[in-house]
């Protein structure tokens, strides 16, 4: 570990001494990126603009969100813990049972202050462009917490290239533009979309004050969708399978210095035999993968588009960059359910030779989910460190306390973005906030945590207590069997080895906090035989599928009244006109 540069005082003053410049803020926030989609944490993607930010920052890894985007997003938004945030759960997930309930608002409360909320009244431009998903009514939406403009997706996603839902979830794509309804480009596509927006505020606003631009990607949810011209730069790069890719992966971050050397993984037991396919399955999901990788780096263009602007336009070296992805890589698979597959056949293209393309309906799946999460264990929705671990850079380039190109290898969290910012701009803290300063990391320093101190995280019964180096873990179906287990993430950060056994005292000691922990909060037990893919399952059907056919119902039922109605009109008028009754026996 790098050493902290000259004395702490030194530091201290360099660090105060930028802060009084108000530097501008950029957050750039990647959805569904598993730990090693960057390259510079280990992946083969092309990402050279978000590995030149790495270059001239640091690279956190040992990061942590939540399981699924809004949690997380309500966090970087405010600093607070998602129950106390309103995300408790997320529209999509949420059993019907904790709709409503404090904590469980499914969007974004009024008990908690946005940075926006927190950088405006200091003299900061604010703007947002891209995924919310933290409120739909215009009081919860960015123009109605803090942000003077925004381009906002109010949803978990929707297509790239049109102005369409991701039609197995909702019947609209809920884009609005400063609290109202958007009018989008005939022609667009999203990351580029997103880019231009924000440009567009950036350049339109008082260029004497500081700026706040949140720039929330699409890339890479559900539909994965990318250019022909990115995918094809990708043609074959997959067809060894996501097993290859895994290991593949796990070197690279060795390499990189974001894992230790000797990181040992698991086989999840979701990952499909690469070989026990057939060739057109292999085929299909290598073409997966290949869309996905596409996505990443149309993505990383638009960054550098960005990074550009902010050159040519002198603000480049007094700006903060902060990069992360919301959770791990997603692991759902519409293809996989038969209900959601018919579903997706009938509204989409989903031909292998069409997966990526516009009107297609592009997933990886469990398998190669795995391999962008590499060497972890799980994904999204999990609270497996495959689920929670992703990758964090900060750079600051004006700011010579500011490392350059190091690894900060301590414990941090998404609850440490708003103080860290805050820290940095001289905005005072009003009110407490669940996280910590990440200035000293920013700085060299180890950590920002003490040994004894914990952290708490709950998401559809997938539960965490963090302190010091251990992680108590637990996981419902299908991510785990509701059991708890313990691991050491520094040195074992694949989770391969329960140290529940060999530290019963730590054990149930984390077992107790955990519990206040979740008492303080308001987590509530999650009904039956719940699970993440199941509730959205059910969702849709309650809030998509039922009113679509409400009104094809309705007309069956009228055209089968008419039919009856109308065969016993006949029967009546044949049973009593002239021998059209039943013939009376002879006597």
């Amino acid at each position: 570990m790098r050493k902290v540069r000259g004395s702490l005082a030194v530091m201290a003053l360099l660090l105060g001494s930028a802060a009084s410049a108000r530097p501008n803020i950029v957050v750039l926030v990647a959805d569904d990126w598993g730990f090693s989609d960057v390259g510079a944490f280990g992946g083969e993607m092309a990402t050279p603009n978000i590995d030149a930010l790495a270059g001239a920052g640091v690279r956190f890894s040992n990061f942590h969100v939540a399981g699924s985007c809004a949690p997380t997003r309500a966090m970087l938004q405010t600093g607070a813990p998602s129950h106390r945030a309103g995300l408790g759960n997320m529209p999509e997930t949420i059993p019907p049972e904790h709709r409503g309930r404090p904590g469980y608002e499914t969007e974004m409360s009024d008990r908690v202050t946005t940075i926006a909320e927190r950088l405006r009244p200091a003299g900061y431009r604010t703007y947002f462009t891209g995924k919310w998903h933290l409120g739909h009514v215009p009081a919860n939406l960015p123009t109605g917490r803090g942000y003077d403009r925004a381009l906002a997706l109010s949803q978990s996603g929707a297509d790239n290239f049109a102005n369409k839902p991701n039609l197995l979830l909702y019947d609209k794509a809920d884009w609005t533009e400063d609290g109202k309804p958007a009018v989008l480009p005939k022609e667009f596509y999203s990351s580029r979309l997103i880019v231009d927006r924000m440009i567009e505020y950036l350049d339109g606003g008082d260029r004497g004050r500081p700026f706040l631009a949140s720039v929330n990607f699409l890339a890479n949810h559900i539909p994965v969708q990318a250019a022909d011209s990115d995918i094809a730069a990708y043609r074959g790069r997959y067809a060894g399978g996501w097993t290859r890719l895994r290991h593949e992966r796990r070197a690279g971050a060795i390499a990189r210095g974001v894992m230790p050397a000797g990181t040992a993984m698991v086989r999840m037991g979701s990952t499909p035999d690469w070989d026990g396919l057939k060739p057109e399955q292999r085929a299909q999901r290598a073409r997966a993968m290949e869309a996905y990788a596409a996505m990443a780096t149309a993505m990383d263009r638009e960054i550098g588009r960005l990074v550009a602007h902010l050159k040519a336009s002198g603000q480049y070296e007094d700006t903060i960059f902060v990069f992360l992805s919301d959770n791990g890589g997603e692991a759902i698979d519409p293809m996989a359910q038969a209900f959601t597959r018919l579903n997706a056949q009938y509204l989409y293209d989903t031909r292998p030779q069409e997966q990526g393309r516009p009107g297609s309906l592009t997933a990886i799946g469990a398998g190669f989910a795995s391999a962008v999460s590499s060497p972890l264990r799980g994904y999204k929705f999990s609270a497996s460190e495959g689920g929670l671990r992703v990758p964090m850079i900060v750079a600051w380039p004006g700011n010579p306390a500011v490392a350059k190109g190091i690894v900060a290898g301590g414990f941090a969290h998404v609850v440490d973005v708003v103080p860290t910012l805050l820290a940095a701009t001289g905005v005072p803290l009003v009110g407490a906030l669940a996280g910590h300063d990440l200035m000293p990391m920013l700085a060299g320093a180890a950590g920002v945590r003490g040994a004894a101190e914990s952290l708490g995280y709950e998401l559809s019964g997938n539960a965490v207590l963090f302190r010091g180096d251990l992680k108590l873990v637990r996981n419902l179906p299908p991510y785990g069997n509701g059991n708890w287990a313990l691991y050491d993430i520094v040195r074992d950060p694949g989770e391969t080895r329960d140290l529940a056994g060999a530290m019963p005292a730590a054990f149930a000691a984390m077992q107790a906090e955990y519990a206040r922990w979740a008492k303080r909060e308001g987590v509530l037990a999650m009904p039956g035989e719940y699970s993440a893919p199941a509730q959205i399952r059910a969702n849709a059907i309650d809030d998509l599928l039922w009113p679509r056919l409400q009104p094809v119902l309705m007309w069956a039922a009228g055209g089968l009244g008419l039919v009856i109605g109308g065969v016993v009109a006949w029967r009546r008028r044949r049973a009593q006109s002239p021998g059209g009754g039943t013939k009376k026996p002879p006597a």
